[in-house]
């Protein structure tokens, strides 16, 4: 075998595609360099042919020399007869504890009683010989909505709870003001609250402001957290310190995360001076629970005031932080845990079935605390991002850190466990944001070489969300946007998630929207995304005003543009109210999920981002115009809901229409 011919057998064997098409339906090779630099990204010398030859030899023989699967996936609550057995003695234990649930005695065959949802470890003994199977054990779907709310057609409102205007807040929309929320959304039958990621996104880094670029999506955000709200404490900080940050127009993160910050701080000592034994507890259990896992995160926090917020240029093994100095972060996450905690219960309480509705990003950013914490897991390297697409056309590189899936497999998927749980724990529904890297994950090295894709274990991905969703009766929703490779979606619907249906892109053979009786039941509906322009911000081609600006489309490009848009409304409305149309379009589909945007209910032009710019845009900076105080009695909310509750969708406890 040639050099090129071993380093495409190491490649196929490591999942790494030899090529794919692109929006043109151009097949595009993955080079020689990319494949090297995708190999070493997954922890492979591959600086000559010797040492490319003896990795694919290593890795062939580790597999051929295993009796039994390295990894097999059952349905749970059943029987499994499997294919194995050899005679072996046999035992399984839940893969994070020692104790023994089912063991077996030599058979040509092993049998698997019926088992709870889980992942284990399975260890057979034959002819002096042991070996390990790793048994992911997972119900056959995701729960639905009818399952877990006995309807089919519910609604819900998606804002960013960032740009939430308060009284009481601090310049930026707090975990208090989610509750609030969430009672006057359920209050009008909306059966949840969608809002934009709430990962970590670095105690101490001043400059990271987008929530799909987060440290770690294990832990929270500690920038949401309602200093008014503390448990175990009463009254908060001094809130004449925010009055000016809670008069401006937009967020300003950098002079929030500075005052905020100290106020945190101050409110700790107090804390442990203060705080009554409840809280204490509360406090210490939440310590205990959160592990070895919560303590390296802190550790990274207290690093990153050290040696800087960007891990990779800190010393090589820098000395672990005495245990006093982590206290605080540990705190801080027990507080913003406890306050999302709070914020759900009383989404439940004002009617909401599922509450609230959480995003989970695709990645960590690579200087932050998930990349750190997670090193041995991460791919070294490489970025995530998309190849181009009616996204963009140009591509993206998200500068994102991403997991390589032998090293995630040899860990038993802990670290993604791990993030799913938090992210589901408080949240009756969450969204997997770019659901298609489950499959394929396109990486671009840092060499220049070219993206391409890498196989991702699926089947085993999937598994492993199935066993969390169920365990915290939670929905799913998968982004599916962008180039989607054929069947995935059949294949998605068939486990359980829920399709991610965007109107502006959903589109008849004229140009007009979709007839809403001929989509698809099982997707989440909305208008519009972070990403797209608003109701008013379509109508109005607002989008096309920012290409224009940008220098994306010169003039006469964006004449046409606008005219075609003009002419794409009047056939759509036919002179009526646009934004009432669409709302009604979504109302009346088959999705058994409908979001609607605040920015739409309030007729907001500009989008909360536009893709391709940092600065040039006001990215997640943008307040609502209307304090959260005048959302309780706002006509245009009613309204909203009205349209829902026409079209049989509320939630179980409001929003009924009064009977005659």
């Amino acid at each position: 075998m040639n050099g090129d011919s071993t380093l495409d057998a190491l490649c196929d064997l490591c999942g790494i595609l030899p090529r794919y098409h692109d929006l043109q339906g151009q097949e595009r090779i993955t080079t020689l360099e990319t494949q090297k630099a995708l190999l070493r990204a997954n922890g492979f010398d591959v600086t000559s042919d010797a040492t490319i030859h003896e990795t694919l030899s290593a890795l062939r023989h580790e597999l051929e020399n295993r009796w039994f699967p390295q990894e097999i996936i059952i349905e749970s609550n059943k029987t499994t007869p499997l294919d194995f057995g050899l005679g072996a003695a046999w035992e399984i234990h839940l893969d994070d504890q020692d104790t023994v649930v089912a063991e077996g005695r030599p058979a040509d065959h092993i049998t698997l009683p019926a088992l709870k949802s889980g992942v284990y470890v399975l260890t057979a003994s034959v002819s002096g010989r042991i070996e390990t199977v790793t048994v992911i054990v997972a119900p056959k779907r995701l729960p639905q909505v009818q399952s877990l709310t006995q309807t089919d057609r519910l609604w819900g409102l998606n804002f960013a709870l960032y740009g939430i205007r308060s009284d009481r807040n601090t310049g930026l929309g707090d975990f208090e003001d989610l509750a609030e929320m969430s009672e006057i959304a359920g209050t009008e039958g909306a059966a949840f609250v969608g809002i934009n990621p709430i990962h970590n996104m670095g105690y101490f880094d001043k400059t990271a402001i987008s929530p799909y670029s987060p440290s770690h999506r294990g832990f929270l955000n500690t920038s949401y957290i309602a200093i008014d709200q503390i448990p175990g404490l009463e009254g908060g900080a001094e809130p004449l310190a925010f009055d000016e940050l809670r008069r401006a127009v937009a967020v300003q993160y950098h002079d929030h995360k500075h005052t905020h910050n100290a106020a945190l701080e101050t409110l700790f000592g107090r804390f442990q001076a203060e705080a009554d034994t409840k809280a204490q507890n509360a406090f210490a259990r939440f310590v205990v629970n959160g592990g070895a896992e919560l303590q390296t995160f802190a550790q990274f926090e207290v690093l990153s005031k050290n040696f800087g917020t960007d891990w990779r240029d800190w010393p090589n093994d820098p000395a672990v932080p005495p245990k006093e100095q982590l206290g605080f972060h540990m705190w801080l996450q027990w507080v913003a845990d406890t306050q999302l905690g709070r914020a759900q219960t009383r989404a439940v309480a004002a009617g909401m079935p599922l509450g609230l509705y959480l995003d989970l990003a695709v990645g960590p950013r690579r200087d932050g605390a998930e990349s750190w914490c997670e090193r041995d897991t991460i791919a070294q390297g490489v970025s995530v991002g998309a190849p181009p697409d009616h996204l963009s056309p140009e591509g993206q590189n998200w500068d994102l850190a991403a997991f390589a899936p032998r090293k995630l497999q040899a860990q038993r998927y802990a670290p993604l466990r791990r993030i799913l749980s938090q992210t589901m724990h408080h949240a009756g529904v969450i969204r997997i944001d770019h659901v298609l890297g489950l499959n394929r994950s396109f990486w671009l090295p840092d060499d220049g070489s070219p993206g391409a894709y890498i196989r991702k274990p699926f089947e085993a991905l999937l598994a492993v969300i199935k066993i969390e969703a169920e365990r915290h009766n939670c929905l799913v929703i998968g982004e599916d946007l962008g180039l989607v490779p054929d069947g995935f979606r059949d294949t998605m619907r068939g486990h359980g998630f829920y399709g991610y249906s965007v109107l502006q892109y959903e589109r008849d053979d004229h140009g007009g929207f979709r007839d809403p009786h001929s989509g698809a039941e099982q997707v989440l509906s909305c208008f519009a995304t972070h990403d797209t322009p608003t109701v008013n911000g379509f109508a109005t081609g607002r989008d096309i005003d920012w290409w224009a600006k940008l220098g994306w489309i010169d003039a006469p490009e964006a004449k046409h543009a606008q005219a075609r848009r003009h002419d794409e409304i009047t056939a759509i409305a036919h002179d009526g109210d646009f934004r009432t149309h669409v709302h009604t379009l979504l109302a009346r589909s088959n999705a058994a999920l409908v979001a609607v945007q605040l920015d739409d209910v309030l007729g907001s032009v500009e989008a909360q981002n536009l893709p391709g710019t940092i600065d040039e845009h006001p990215n997640w900076r943008r307040k609502y115009t209307s304090p959260l105080e005048g959302l309780a009695h706002d006509d245009r909310l009613t309204a909203t809901a009205s349209i829902m509750r026409d079209a049989a969708r509320h939630n179980s406890l409001k929003g009924v229409p009064d009977e005659d």
